[in-house]
């Protein structure tokens, strides 16, 4: 149950206001600052960039502070919500990944894309669909006030089936023999955006709970949730400032690559969460079970693209577009939940419900 209540601010309300602003900062600075953003994005270790794992770190450590692991166990009543988590992600997101890109990049755009590319592209299409989110699902869910014991619990489930299947996944929709599966990435991320931020998040709530309880932990929720939408947004202007030049020099392709991974971002999110409801879980499970699977690891599938094809690939170009249109897409996803969880809850099969938080409500 997540007991730390509060309306969302003036500034919350309009956040999909400054994440346009901040797109728009972020291309302008990648393009006539470019010195600047190659600067911070090459601050990286085993192709994670330091800066924006840091925002991240801001973004999701207040949401972990609300977790009491030894609450975890109650997950287990929610074998459904996990059921179609890893159903999703493990058995349907990869396939349809692969299937849109031959049916758009391999067939109703080809004509406009670069020949020699068009194989590239659709590997890093693939690349992208078989991982699934790590850390952002953390912030989407608690944009839709999801149970962030259960958030927490798939995820770790997540990263833990990833280490066996991502390779034979790929491997398998590629045609490859063998994958170069960028270890050293996959690791050094599930310690810098699960390991160490569960640490920190929960010495910080011991911390507080021993000096002033419950009070003073809801105080601290309150005071630290503005930095998480701050951090968020600085991290949308360093995406996009990192690709700015791209993004001017090949807006088409850019376009165009970003059709599939659209669709399939809203398909399997839409798949995730009328399944969730057909089962009769909670609002609060189905939201978080839904937009792990609509968002992507993107570190891990830009470090694979690079690995496998080069850093000038079209598999690298198309895992970044993956990377530039997250933020505002899963936003839409985010928007959608809130705004759809009356009918949700109508639905005569959603029995299991948990005390779930009524959402705030994006513009």
């Amino acid at each position: 149950m997540n007991k730390y209540k509060g309306h969302m601010s003036t500034f919350e309300r309009y956040l999909t206001v400054w994440v346009a602003a901040c797109i728009v900062l972020g291309i302008a600075l990648g393009h006539f600052f470019p010195g600047v953003s190659q600067a911070i994005g090459s601050v990286e270790v085993a192709k994670v960039n330091l800066p924006v794992a840091l925002l991240i770190w801001l973004m999701i450590i207040p949401m972990l502070i609300k977790i009491d692991l030894g609450a975890l166990g109650g997950v287990a009543q929610h074998w459904r919500g996990i059921t179609v988590t890893l159903a999703v992600n493990w058995l349907i997101k990869p396939f349809t990944m692969a299937l849109l890109g031959w049916l758009f990049i391999g067939w109703l755009f080809r004509p406009y894309l670069p020949a020699d590319q068009i194989d590239s592209y659709i590997a890093g299409l693939i690349l992208l669909g078989a991982a699934p989110c790590t850390a952002m699902v953390f912030v989407w869910s608690n944009l839709t006030k999801g149970e962030p014991h259960f958030a927490l619990s798939q995820v770790a489930l997540n990263d833990l089936i990833m280490v066996f299947a991502f390779a034979p996944i790929v491997a398998l929709l590629l045609g490859l023999s063998a994958i170069i599966v960028p270890w050293d990435t996959l690791v050094l991320s599930v310690v810098l955006y699960i390991a160490v931020p569960v640490v920190i998040a929960q010495l910080i709530r011991r911390r507080t709970l021993a000096r002033g309880g419950e009070a003073a932990l809801t105080q601290l929720l309150q005071t630290l949730q503005p930095i998480s939408i701050v951090a968020l947004l600085a991290t949308l202007i360093l995406l996009f400032a990192f690709q700015g030049q791209q993004i001017i020099d090949q807006p088409l392709i850019i376009a165009l690559l970003a059709v599939p991974i659209t669709l399939q971002t809203y398909f399997i999110f839409g798949f995730g969460y009328l399944l969730n409801r057909a089962l009769g879980e909670a609002h609060c499970i189905a939201s978080p079970s839904a937009l792990i699977g609509a968002s992507n690891f993107f570190e891990l599938a830009v470090a694979a693209a690079i690995s496998l094809f080069g850093f000038n690939s079209g598999a690298a170009l198309a895992t970044v577009v993956g990377v530039l249109i997250e933020v505002p897409v899963m936003l839409s996803l985010v928007k959608l939940v809130n705004a759809s969880r009356g009918w949700y809850e109508r639905g005569s099969a959603v029995q299991r419900r948990i005390a779930c938080e009524p959402p705030g409500v994006l513009p």
